[in-house]
């Protein structure tokens, strides 16, 4: 018994002496993770830019995890925020700093600990060289239970070379698996919607609309008005030669719904205009080629188009539905005018005419009684 008593207060001693050498530890941790991703610098780094997409390569959000994530109404670039749970942990991240296909500032509280990332990206051959670099302080509790745990620069080392594996795993399989389908002549049908409209430079169209549609999204809700369909991009300006488009990022009603004035939100209604359908599986980088096999199949076909309808592109399966960019289905509409079947004539040879026979009825006649 009193061999037992020592042993306790034997190993009481150890488990203090342990806490206190382990108290006595800076706080402070800092590592660095590189790796080549195969993917252009600007698609590295507009992926890594969205907190929407961060489930596909974290390997701290993967199935399994029991994480519930959170994203705020502007989810990508200076002023991001994601947040995630589950019944153990929590945690946060904003973005605080963006260089365009340069560089990405990040501040993360993962229970009490906090860590800022700083993510740059280079040209390399073969790809994007992705770094990342973790510098942050730990509390009390973190140091004790990561001691046990082979350290917090073992741990962040393991997160970091994991997810950027995902990522390039993700940015070279999801990003490149896609099939474009050209369905024929279809009918867009009439109704109402909600709209943003935004002028910009082509180039930024992608990207604003990535912005924009989180916000129609969140207005809806906020406002309790429901969604009668999936949201979709009208297109009223195309402009290659001066390199700006103008466009609205819709969303239908089931009834006309009325905006007060100075709002960024208006009310219109969609026409209904016959157009040619086509069909987009896999991430949005491809639809630029989407609406050139379309156009082509319009030269092909002997197809006129009508400037006078609404060219569009209606999302029907977003990274809101599925997070693997292959399974993204985006459908586009090029207004066109309904072919009309040209009627052939029928030749009767003359020897098969048969003459009318005569009428029972009494003639017309100019003749007044």
């Amino acid at each position: 018994m009193r061999i037992l008593k020592y042993l306790f207060l034997l190993l009481l001693l150890s488990l203090l002496g342990m806490t206190v050498y382990v108290a006595t530890q800076k706080g402070d941790f800092e590592v660095q993770k590189s790796s080549i991703i195969k993917a252009q610098r600007s698609t590295v780094f507009d992926y890594i830019n969205d907190y929407r997409n961060w489930e596909t390569f974290g390997s701290w959000m993967q199935k399994g995890s029991g994480l519930k994530f959170e994203y705020g109404v502007k989810s990508m670039g200076a002023g991001g925020k994601c947040a995630w749970q589950n019944d153990h942990n929590q945690g946060s991240m904003n973005t605080v700093f963006v260089k365009e296909n340069d560089s990405i500032v990040q501040n993360t509280v993962y229970d009490r600990t906090r860590t800022t990332l700083n993510w740059t990206f280079k040209d390399t051959v073969g790809g994007t060289k992705v770094s990342i670099h973790c510098k942050g302080q730990m509390d009390l509790f973190t140091k004790v239970a990561v001691f046990f745990k082979g350290g917090i620069n073992g741990i962040l080392e393991d997160v970091c070379e994991k997810s950027l594996n995902n990522l390039n795993k993700t940015l070279v399989y999801e990003m490149k698996t896609y099939s474009i389908k050209v369905n024929g002549m279809s009918q867009r049908t009439s109704g109402y919607c909600l709209q943003q409209t935004v002028s910009s430079k082509i180039e930024s169209v992608a990207k604003n609309i990535k912005i924009l549609m989180p916000r129609m999204v969140h207005f809806f809700k906020k406002n309790h008005i429901a969604m009668d369909g999936k949201p979709f991009v009208l297109y009223s300006r195309y402009d290659v030669t001066h390199d700006i488009a103008t466009y609205s990022v819709c969303i239908p009603t089931t009834k006309q719904v009325y905006v007060q004035p100075g709002s960024d939100v208006s009310s219109s209604e969609i026409i209904a205009f016959t157009c040619l359908k086509t069909t987009l599986i896999g991430d949005h980088s491809h639809t630029q080629e989407a609406w050139a096999k379309a156009r082509k199949y319009i030269v092909d076909q002997h197809l006129n188009e009508n400037g006078a309808g609404y060219y569009s592109e209606v999302y029907v399966k977003t990274l809101e539905d599925v997070k693997k960019p292959s399974k993204w289905i985006t459908e586009l509409y090029i207004p066109v005018f309904p072919v009309v079947e040209a009627i052939t004539p029928v030749s009767i040879p003359l020897n098969q005419l048969v003459a009318p026979t005569p009428s029972s009825d009494p003639p017309i006649t100019n003749e007044v009684p």
